[in-house]
């Protein structure tokens, strides 16, 4: 197995990293009770998916 023969600087590292980097994670909003949150699920905050209640959850 081939090892480098001088360690790479922080900058050399630090290049070869840029492209390694999380997705930006696109959000809706919920159309019952407009709290923000992942597409194609459930709502957090009311339970609420497509217009019907998936999820019982107590309302103040």
């Amino acid at each position: 197995m081939a090892n480098p023969k001088r360690r790479h600087s922080k900058s050399r590292a630090r290049i070869g990293r840029a492209g390694i980097r999380k997705s930006h994670i696109s959000l809706r909003s919920c159309e019952r009770c407009g709290a923000s949150g992942p597409p194609h699920t459930v709502c957090e905050n009311c339970g609420h998916y497509r217009g019907r209640e998936i999820i019982e959850k107590d309302e103040f």
